[in-house]
């Protein structure tokens, strides 16, 4: 009979290599069918100190295993109770690795079982999962688990998460089933008799009501297309938009904790009128107006009333979702039919099933990761209705694999049998019907520079989050390039040059020849490429040695372009890249000779693998095209128009090199790409007017003198007053004279309020390197076991992941700098205390910045009156914002720079702000004053 052996171990570290003992084992042995035959659990003697960290994480102190057996009197116990039985564990190579090394020190040989690793097996079959923490899997399935980080408790959460994820193995489609028995040698955890065992079940049971399509021999699971009917208009819309927010079968009824909101109401309107009256609008709607289901309300009326589809558009994901997955389903109830309103991307989003059949067909040289995100797709396929690779996630490397299976590499003119089978074609069939396109800044902006349609037709559109148009529409009317993604996408094009690929397709030896011309000239280019980005990653490096480089929000070195032949840096650039893209362009005419080879085989051989090579071929050569007329572009663009510059990792790769170029002034472009071409745009955001204006945003983003604008400010329903203190220190050293100095006073002055607010701080930076001096400087004095500490770009971590690790700590600092700033929501009691260590002015040196400010003087403008100071004093709301996030958050603003209190121009970001009481006083006296408030 098999058993299974689950066993959690607690240990004073991660390396047992180094030392590290085990403190606490719990083990679960399980019978096949799922019966517990038997617990075991003892607390162990690790014959070393246990670290106060992990005494705080699992709750065991010293003086618990004092009296605790030494490994060597339970070994025999353990080793009886697993010797015979599959292991399994959450992240096994941990739990076996310690294991062996104490049986080896007890004088015991290694298990090597058979075993199963339940992180390895959730990733296959819970692919959409957010995490594959075994505590977070618990909480998701809902499963129970009391300790956590306690032994026993561990083992027998993971004995629950392995009967389930056993249980979802079971009921696969078989065609699934058979797919996973060819990727399984590659995976660490042995499951190929549990396969086999589904399978032959799976075999005789009947597939009528099955929920799953076969598209290219892959089940997908089946989608039930909406029935079309006839529905009933609504009422007027000031008649209906009234019952909407004032009567008890509006919204009252969808929201538990509805407030009315007289500002919310008024947007509605505004938004109704505008889109009606095709207008363009201005719209500033403070935190807590309920700005997404105002305009929401307003554009599902038109759209189904109206029948006219609008495209709304976010920066970033959370939004999207929350439109998505909350306010729709809710407001949708007020009308009477669904709203069709479809997440839409773009094609490299979208998985190709007739890519990924190829890729399935041609497994055996895979590694782990690649079999991993193999296994993981053809399980999320029996799932997903999208198709959309943000659904799923990947391992680290199966992003590379993403880019060979995603609808990037179908091409028009290749006809690959797609037809029905294509997620990329159903999404946009989908968006074509919908009343409502949800998408996304970026694919917006690509959409109204490029004269290829990225997004269906669209007339009318709501921007919100609009604060960030002029940076993404920037960023996208210019020019950006990656030395690491220009190798990966190289690299991956001497996949096409291997002959085993093109085996058996009869294709001539000159054909041959050509793919092996083309893979000497991928090493030539890589070689280029290498050369060029050393050159320059070299040449910075010595000019911050000699005369200290800018740096971006991200700590990269810095140095701006000029378009100036008789500057060698300059010269020898241009030319190296010339080199580089001569190379380019003989692989683009040989993969043309290509081409034609498998061009004319397609019209001889019945094989679709020959379809999906023509395809890849075809994108290739597009690539090499685009990658040839950007960095043409690049060194071509005209230097009074634009800011060109390069950025490299300072502590990276010694080629780790990235290019920019963004236009100086996208305003006429957006005037008359955007503003002049559709019908009605309606920009929405709790940050666009600076001193109660819009007069800064309209001329960065080209609506100043439209006669088709409206405006419009609705003031935040938070009594501020009573729920913020804004504090100012008067006694900071002078940050010019004194710059080490303020980092302490900076330092002593967060350590000082963390007492007061018990941690639950976020640190506002605008410059990396200060953020990264006041990080190592409170790591000195700041003990582990009082506040927890996390720092962009120090911290390991996306924005999201430390934003989650600061909410988990009871007493926790966030130090943040440029994301930060906006877009963060800790709403409640997890911040209390917002510190912005200096006004957000851009640094000058900036290389953007620095040439918008030049073009400005030669126009005889005020750089700081005409940009920096709207600009930062909209970057400034953004960062007060943080902190409240509803009706009953409270909370201070801690403010360490003077020139808000002292400078002429102070008064303009108090006055963009709610009215709140101000505290100018010494740091002392401010900690008091706090310290009584809260």
């Amino acid at each position: 009979m098999t058993t299974f052996a689950i066993v959690d171990l607690e240990t004073t570290g991660n390396a047992a290599s180094k030392g590290d003992r085990i403190i606490e084992i719990g083990i679960v042995l399980l019978s096949e069918d799922g019966e517990v035959l038997q617990e075991f659990s003892s607390l162990v003697y690790p014959e070393r100190d246990i670290p106060p960290f992990i005494s705080s994480l699992t709750g065991i102190q010293e003086e618990d295993v004092l009296d605790a057996p030494l490994f060597s009197e339970v070994v025999d116990d353990i080793y009886q109770l697993m010797k015979n039985s599959y292991i399994v564990a959450h992240n096994i190579e941990f739990d076996l690795g310690f294991l062996n090394e104490e049986f080896k020190r007890c004088g015991y040989p290694a298990l090597h079982n058979a075993f199963i690793d339940t992180v390895e097996l959730s990733r296959i079959m819970l692919p959409m999962a957010p995490s594959f923490k075994l505590g977070q899997l618990s909480e998701q399935l809902g499963m129970g688990h009391d300790r956590p980080h306690r032994a026993l408790s561990d083992a027998q959460a993971t004995t629950d998460l392995f009967s389930f994820l056993f249980a979802r193995l079971a009921q696969l489609p078989e065609r699934t089933l058979h797919y996973l028995l060819m990727i399984e040698p590659k995976l660490k955890s042995e499951l190929r008799p549990f396969i086999q065992v589904a399978i032959e079940e799976r075999r005789y049971q009947s597939k009528k009501d099955e929920p799953y399509d076969l598209w290219h021999g892959i089940p997908v699971k089946g989608v039930k297309r909406p029935a079309t009917s006839t529905y009933k208009k609504l009422p007027p819309f000031e008649e209906w938009i009234h019952e909407v927010y004032d009567s008890e079968k509006g919204l009252s009824n969808l929201f538990d904790d509805y407030e009315s909101r007289e500002g919310q109401k008024e947007m509605s309107v505004s938004i109704y009128r505008a889109l009606t009256e095709e207008n363009h609008a201005l719209i500033e709607a403070g935190t807590g107006t309920g700005k997404s289901v105002a305009y929401l309300l307003a554009a599902s009326y038109v759209a189904l009333q109206k029948g006219r589809r609008l495209l709304v558009t976010t920066h970033t994901t959370a939004l999207q979702k929350q439109l998505l997955e909350e306010e729709i389903p809710r407001i949708e109830k007020l009308f009477h039919r669904p709203i069709q309103a479809v997440l839409y991307k773009g094609r490299g989003h979208y998985i190709s099933l007739v890519h990924f059949a190829y890729e399935l067909e041609h497994s055996s040289q895979d590694n782990y990761d690649i079999a991993l995100t193999k296994a993981m797709i053809l399980v999320w396929l029996t799932e997903t209705t999208t198709g959309d690779v943000d659904e799923i996630q990947l391992p680290s490397n199966g992003r590379q694999f993403w880019h060979k299976v995603s609808s990037e590499q179908s091409t028009k003119t290749v006809h690959l049998h797609v037809g029905e089978a294509s997620f990329y074609d159903w999404a946009r069939k989908k968006a074509e019907k919908a009343d409502l396109i949800i998408s996304n800044h970026a694919l917006f902006s690509l959409d109204i520079m490029s004269e290829e349609e990225r997004l269906p037709v669209y007339d009318h559109v709501i921007i919100d989050e609009a604060h960030h148009l002029e940076a993404v529409a920037s960023r996208y009317f210019g020019v950006q390039f990656n030395y690491r993604e220009l190798q990966r996408q190289l690299s991956q094009l001497t996949e096409l040059y291997q002959r085993k690929v093109y085996n058996g397709l009869g294709l001539p030896e000159d054909f041959f020849k050509e793919i092996s011309k083309c893979q000497k000239i991928v090493d030539v280019a890589k070689e280029e490429l290498n050369q060029w980005s050393r050159y320059m990653f070299q040449h910075l490096k010595r000019r911050q040695r000699r005369d200290k480089s800018s740096k971006s929000d991200l700590g990269r070195l810095q140095q701006s372009f000029q378009d100036d032949l008789s500057d060698p840096f300059f010269r020898t650039s241009k030319d190296m890249c010339d080199r580089f893209l001569s190379s380019l362009r003989q692989l683009m005419h040989g993969m043309e000779r290509m081409h034609n080879h498998l061009a004319l085989t397609s019209k001889l051989v019945d094989d679709s693998s020959v379809a999906v090579l023509l395809s890849r071929v075809e994108g290739q050569v597009s690539f090499c095209r685009q990658v040839i007329e950007r960095l043409d572009r690049y060194f071509t663009i005209d230097a009074e128009s634009s800011a060109k510059w390069l950025e490299v990792e300072g502590e990276g790769a010694s080629n780790a090199v990235y290019l920019f170029s963004e236009p100086l002034d996208v305003a006429d472009r957006l005037n008359k790409q955007l503003f002049q071409k559709k019908k009605s745009v309606i920009l929405t955001s709790a940050t666009l007017s600076t001193n109660q204006s819009f007069e800064y945003v309209k001329r960065a983003i080209g609506l100043s003198g439209s006669p088709r604008l409206k405006e419009k400010v609705i003031a935040s329903p938070y009594a501020f007053d009573e729920q913020v203190r804004v504090m100012v220190p008067d006694d900071f050293p002078d940050i010019r004279k004194h710059p080490e100095e303020y980092i302490h006073a900076i330092s002593e002055a967060i350590y000082s309020m963390a007492y007061v607010t018990k941690g639950r701080m976020l640190v506002l930076f605008t410059s990396y390197e200060m953020l990264r001096k006041t990080y190592a400087l409170l790591r000195e004095f700041i003990d582990p076991e009082e506040f927890m500490i996390f720092a962009q770009g120090v911290s390991s971590g996306s924005r999201d992941r430390l934003k989650k690790n600061f909410q988990a700590f009871d007493q926790a600092i966030l130090l943040g700098t440029s994301s930060f700033w906006e877009g963060v929501d800790i709403p409640g009691d997890d911040l209390s205390c917002l510190m912005m260590v200096r006004l957000p002015f851009q640094p000058p040196d900036q290389p953007l910045q620095s040439m918008q400010d030049r073009k400005l003087k030669e126009e005889g403008k005020n750089p700081f009156m005409e940009r920096s100071l709207p600009h930062a004093i909209l970057r400034f709301k953004q960062g007060f914002g943080r902190l409240i996030r509803s009706s009953t958050d409270r909370g201070v603003v801690f403010i360490c720079d003077q020139r808000i209190m002292e400078a002429r121009y102070g008064k303009y970001f108090l006055s963009s702000i709610p009215k709140v009481p101000v505290s100018y006083k010494s740091t002392r006296d401010l900690i008091v004053e706090m310290e009584e408030w809260m």
